[in-house]
């Protein structure tokens, strides 16, 4: 077995702690930004940033409260290269590549706080960390990562089964639970999307629409998707209106775990739905539609704006969003894609963005110095060749230079 395989094997065992952070020392403050940028959030969108952000030796500082959405998913999929690792191992392997570069570092701790002063080219960020001790650091430009948290209901037996054979995203853990019989859990407003949604990795399906089935969901099915009942039949759906009162595990898929060199491998879960009457029934897998909401609300208090309960980010200027300085990336911003490639482009491309605007500033400051200014277009010429430089065409292009 390859040294690969053997840390995915560790890892997927959950023997391996959370590793490549620097310890939770506090971080003195200082009267002037200490930090290019301070990052806020360690899952793969703000990885991402602090790469690009490294690339081009900014100074910059990550802070991860070590909370992420895919933490109880038992694999992390559709990231070529990376296709069926763990999400703890993803997360240690990008920390330690990014170990190597002097100008970047990250933290444990959360966020509690980010105040705006000097008309918003300083940023003071409170942080509270793993000892205890609570402290502020500052930065010119702030990068929201914060992620979302899925909204989950209190029916026994969801909460800790959840991410393993019940699940949101069919990209993420739908193919690992191909042809095999599946129930949806959701309003039945949504049932008829969700199926066709899922429809070319399961036919065997049972909506469990949990009590939704009302005259006034059925009209809301008829306005969110005109035939629905028809599409239904189509498949062949049961629709299960019955009030659920647990659901219970049968088997554990990932007991024993798959073959961790493996991108994907079969993952045989199976339930059992227990109702406040009637018989049960067996499902060995679930596709959800639950509603999430932001995971910290440190952007929302500081003054973004939300939209749709995400964090309004302007992809036409890098993700930055009302405020400027400060821009949203990943799963909490309102571009509302959900899933780790998405992640990873988001950060890359507002690392970009961020280091353009910072070297504008830095270059309008050494010219004021000397009494020299430049013409619009001379500007513009300079920002388009920083930005032709650091984003080359590939896999984490960030698009055409935009003003």
């Amino acid at each position: 077995m390859s040294i690969l395989a053997i840390m995915k094997n560790i890892i997927a065992l959950g023997v391996l702690p959370l590793l490549s952070l620097v310890g939770a020392a506090t971080i003195a403050p200082r009267d002037a930004p200490t930090y290019d940028a301070i990052i806020i959030g360690g899952g793969p969108s703000g990885l991402s940033a602090l790469s690009g952000l490294a690339r081009v030796r900014r100074n910059v500082l990550l802070i991860d409260s070590g909370e992420y959405r895919n933490d109880p998913t038992r694999h992390m999929h559709d990231v070529l290269g990376y296709d069926g690792v763990t999400p703890a191992y993803y997360r240690w392997a990008a920390r330690q590549q990014l170990s190597y570069y002097e100008t970047v570092t990250a933290v444990n701790g959360t966020v509690t706080s980010i105040e705006a002063l000097n008309n918003n080219t300083q940023f003071n960020v409170a942080t509270t960390f793993p000892n205890g001790t609570v402290d502020t650091v500052s930065a010119r430009k702030i990068v929201l990562a914060t992620g979302l948290r899925d909204i989950l209901p209190s029916t026994p037996g969801l909460q800790e089964n959840w991410g393993k054979g019940i699940f949101w995203c069919p990209w993420c853990d739908g193919h690992e639970h191909e042809d095999q019989s599946l129930g949806l859990l959701g309003p039945l407003e949504e049932a008829a999307s969700l199926v066709r949604e899922i429809s070319t990795l399961n036919s065997d399906i049972i909506a469990f629409v949990n009590g939704t089935d009302t005259p006034d969901a059925r009209a809301a099915a008829d306005a969110s998707f005109p035939n629905w009942q028809k599409y239904l039949q189509i498949h062949n759906v049961t629709v299960e209106n019955r009030t659920i009162a647990r659901i219970n595990r049968l088997k554990d898929g990932g007991d024993p775990p798959a073959d961790p060199s493996l991108p994907t491998a079969p993952e045989y879960d199976l339930f059992s739905v227990d109702f406040t009457e009637g018989p049960s029934v067996e499902r060995a897998a679930f596709f959800t539609s639950f509603p999430d909401e932001q995971r910290s609300d440190v952007g929302e208090k500081m003054g973004v704006a939300l939209y749709g309960g995400r964090l309004a980010a302007d992809g036409s200027r890098g993700l930055v969003t009302n405020i400027p300085g400060v821009y949203a990336i990943g799963d909490a911003n309102s571009d509302n894609v959900t899933n780790v490639p998405h992640a990873l482009f988001t950060g890359k491309r507002t690392a970009v963005y961020l280091h353009v605007q910072l070297a504008r500033e830095e270059a309008d400051r050494e010219l004021a110095v000397n009494g020299t200014t430049v013409t619009r277009r001379e500007e513009d010429f300079d920002l388009r060749s920083i930005w032709n430089e650091m984003n080359p065409r590939g896999l984490l292009y960030a698009g055409e230079f935009k003003e």
